[in-house]
């Protein structure tokens, strides 16, 4: 990696430290952070935040056992043990370096049991993908069901997607649909044009064989299980929150996922954890079903706080975990 390269890449961490960082000082800097030790030790109720702990781990030990599904189909065998492991410091990496997890999980299959990186990668792909369409699915049926909430979010924020495709003519359309189709004609006549053509081919190859091995998963209604069960899982590692303070316990399940799906669309921010838009968009749906500004401001702080540590924790098992493992040629 040239120093270009690395510039780059510290100048993408920097930035995405920055920008949630931005984000929570707006969020907390008039915060009087001395309550906080108040609330965590004398006024929550500590006994949901742990019931809440095993579904944060299950939701990651599904991705894992799904994750070795989808590698069958191209061959590959890795140890059920090592695929829970690598999502376990996926997770872990991505608090430092946001989105390097991905990366880091492929790595650690092709260390420990010589799995192709370029497969994994396109298993991963197509993971993201499934994962994709479960959000997308989730996020219109609630939004139907809380279509009024949601209305009061986007006046309250200024956010209209009306006033962002009106700018647009039906000649912007189109002339962006060329340009994107120019770039990526011409991204293949460079690529057809390298002298490591053939080392790129077969990567590429790899990847589509990742992506495509959905088709083939030999238990089509366990992977559509364990898929379900991680978002399942994630739902309820996050509203059994709610029960441990006295602000949000009365709130519906339908408020819940609300502000679950907003916070998981959230996320998509590149910054660790999805620190700084997580943190305001849950607060800000909270607001929006009553929840004092203050409360709200507790409520995301200390959750983001607590389950952010568990993912570290995790991490730091797995690292241990796969050290003591063998590795396979």
């Amino acid at each position: 990696m040239n120093t270009r390269n690395i510039a780059n890449n510290i100048f993408k961490v920097a930035l995405s430290l920055l920008l949630g960082g931005a984000i929570l000082y707006w969020m907390y800097c008039d915060f009087d952070f001395k309550k906080v030790e108040q609330v965590l030790f004398h006024e929550m109720n500590w006994t949901w935040m742990l019931l809440s702990f095993p579904f944060g781990i299950l939701a990651q030990m599904f991705r894992g056992w799904r994750w070795k599904q989808t590698l069958e189909p191209v061959n590959e065998q890795p140890r059920t043990s090592v695929c829970i492991d690598s999502i376990f410091l996926s997770y872990a990496v991505s608090l430092i370096i946001p989105r390097i997890g991905e990366f880091a999980r492929c790595g650690v299959l092709k260390k420990k049991d010589n799995v192709s990186f370029s497969k994994a990668i396109g298993t991963v792909v197509t993971e993201r993908g499934v994962d994709s369409l479960i959000v997308i699915l989730l996020t219109a049926i609630t939004i139907i069901a809380e279509i009024s909430v949601f209305k009061t979010f986007f006046n309250k924020t200024g956010t209209s997607m009306d006033s962002v495709f009106n700018k647009f003519t039906t000649t912007g359309y189109i002339v962006t649909a060329i340009c994107g189709l120019a770039v990526i004609i011409m991204g293949l006549y460079l690529v057809s044009r390298l002298s490591i053509y053939n080392k790129v081919k077969n990567t590429f190859n790899g990847i589509w064989q990742g992506i495509t091995s959905l088709k083939s998963v030999r238990n089509v209604p366990l992977f559509i299980f364990y898929s379900l069960a991680i978002w399942g899982s994630y739902f309820l590692h996050y509203y059994l929150t709610f029960f441990c303070f006295e602000a949000t316990s009365h709130l519906s399940i339908s408020c819940a996922m609300v502000t679950f799906i907003v916070g998981s669309i959230a996320v998509i921010v590149p910054t660790p954890n999805g620190a700084g838009p997580w943190h305001f968009a849950v607060k800000t749906m909270l607001i929006l079903y009553g929840i004092q500004a203050t409360d709200a401001l507790y409520f995301v702080l200390i959750v983001h706080s607590v389950q952010t540590l568990l993912v570290a924790v995790l991490g730091i098992y797995s690292w241990l975990h796969l050290s003591f493992i063998k590795t396979i040629n």
